[in-house]
């Protein structure tokens, strides 16, 4: 049975495995937000920068990529991805159905936020959001470059995300 993972943000364009297929996918009862504080990857514990999580919400669905893994990658990719996205165990590792462009329902690895996580902060105004991301940096880089490089993806790929295109122009005018 070939194995999903569900991409919604840096998984997008740096998913860090051998990728088999992807397929624009709906995830329901969940929305992409900037409502993680970042003290490893994007940030520091001194100056938490800001990522992406799936949060909780009933009424929305997110809409991203299902990315298949590659025939005999599973447990390697799994094992990657645990280290990779529970590094600080704010995310919870689940498998959700996803619904595919074509209609097609396959069943995916997703990463959500612990909202009882002391890293979650859903809710933030995005005016805060593009301060934090505007100057935070972490061990894999400036928050800058994970905001850009994720919303230029998924233009890229034709998914349009209002919150996401108006950070990128505001951080821009902000890094300026």
């Amino acid at each position: 049975m070939a194995m999903w993972v569900f991409g919604y943000g840096s998984l997008l364009w740096n998913p860090g495995f051998e990728v088999a297929q992807t397929e624009i996918a709906t995830l329901p009862g969940y929305a992409r937000s900037f409502c993680m504080r970042s003290i490893h990857h994007r940030g520091t514990v001194a100056e938490p920068g800001l990522v992406l999580a799936l949060d909780r919400q009933p009424d929305h669905a997110c809409t991203g990529m299902a990315l298949r893994v590659a025939a005999g990658q599973e447990d390697a990719t799994l094992a990657y991805l645990r280290e990779r996205e529970l590094i600080s165990s704010a995310y919870i590792e689940k498998t959700h159905d996803v619904t595919l462009q074509n209609g097609d329902v396959v069943t995916a690895v997703v990463y959500v936020i612990d909202e009882a996580h002391e890293q979650y902060c859903g809710g933030l105004p995005l005016e805060e959001q593009a301060q934090i991301i505007a100057r935070a940096v972490g061990g894999r880089g400036p928050n800058t470059e994970y905001l850009y490089n994720t919303a230029d993806h998924l233009a890229r790929v034709g998914l349009h995300d209002a919150d996401l295109a108006w950070l990128s122009d505001r951080v821009k005018t902000l890094a300026a």
